[in-house]
């Protein structure tokens, strides 16, 4: 009898739970010392503004300040022109909650929530008060802001990504030289699924890097990630084109030769301008032999052309990110 155990999650302390952990401790520590009432919120209201990105904690915190704020005046307002019950509560909450939606700043709904609960337990609102709950929120998005400071450097993981995504794209050029050179060669095509993978993943992170950054700005990785994934397409567009070959010419062979050759060049290097000329020259040497003399010698020939069309707009792509990233070299150098 086979019996399946399953494996038990790995136990991780991540750094965003280590910074949730300290920002917490440090922002109760914080309110208990200045006296104030329910200083224990302080700590809830950092677990909550604890975020992924710099720039996400420091646009999700005006938000809370401003949410809480506004929660604080109106439930005053509320509470003490129609009493501290449950029916006042929820009138506040049903003229509260599209306000915060109407003004975009939504993502402080909940921590807005622990603030105006102050209110209807305390049932009295005053100067003192309105202080306190403001010195509970500037604390606990104060000390989140500060643990938010430090962000672990995604470089290396980019760099992987980026030379994954690279092996990949040089197996599967491979693997298309391979077909036309000798036909069906039994590959499995796993590295497109793979790839495909691969791209999302190292965009995604790419995107997050760049939302760390909050006065650098700093894209490159993202448009390498998104010129490979149009480079990507390119190759998907070809792959039929190339199965449906079935017999062997001259110009698949110099083909086969020019696409294998690329292979072995796929890298954050500009070989572009190379290519492109052995391209026009490939081309230049289709256009001087003898032309097609049957209905499937022309077809294949048409095939063999638009996948050299293909080939080129593959480079172009590149050729473009590197105009790009020049012209922003040149830009930051004025």
């Amino acid at each position: 009898m086979n019996l399946h155990i399953e494996k038990w999650p790995r136990y991780k302390i991540g750094y965003r739970t280590l910074k949730t952990a300290l920002g917490a401790g440090l922002s109760i520590g914080i309110a208990s010392l200045l006296g104030l009432d329910f200083y224990s919120s302080a700590a809830i209201i950092t677990i909550l503004c604890i975020s992924v990105t710099r720039k996400h904690s420091l646009a999700v915190s005006w938000a809370r300040i401003l949410a809480c704020v506004i929660a604080l005046l109106l439930s005053a307002a509320i509470f003490e022109l129609l009493g501290y019950n449950p029916f006042s509560l929820s009138v506040l909450l049903l003229l509260y909650i599209p306000l915060v939606v109407m003004l975009r700043i939504q993502e402080g709904l909940i921590t807005s929530c622990v603030i105006l609960l102050h209110l209807y337990v305390l049932e009295a609102f005053s100067w003192a008060i309105f202080f306190n709950e403001l010195l509970l929120i500037l604390i606990g998005v104060g000390v989140a802001l500060l643990m938010n400071l430090y962000m672990p450097s995604e470089e290396k993981q980019l760099r992987r990504y980026r030379r994954e995504i690279e092996e990949q794209f040089s197996t599967i050029l491979n693997e298309l030289a391979t077909f036309l050179k000798q036909g069906d060669n039994h590959w499995d095509g796993k590295e497109i699924n793979e790839t495909d993978q691969l791209l999302k993943e190292g965009k995604q992170l790419a995107r997050r890097s760049m939302n760390n950054h909050i006065l650098k700005y700093d894209d490159h990785y993202y448009q390498y990630f998104n010129m490979r994934e149009k480079q990507f397409e390119v190759i998907e567009r070809l792959m039929p084109f190339v199965s449906s070959l079935h017999s062997e010419t001259k110009q698949s062979k110099m083909i086969a030769k020019y696409i294998e050759k690329l292979s072995k060049a796929v890298s954050p290097n500009n070989y572009v301008a190379y290519f492109l000329e052995q391209l026009e020259m490939m081309r230049a040497e289709f256009k001087e032999m003898e032309l097609p003399q049957t209905r499937n010698e022309f077809e294949t020939r048409s095939t063999l052309l638009y996948i050299v069309y293909e080939l080129e707009q593959y480079l172009r792509i590149k050729d473009k990110l590197w105009n790009e990233v020049d012209k922003s070299d040149r830009s930051r150098s004025k």
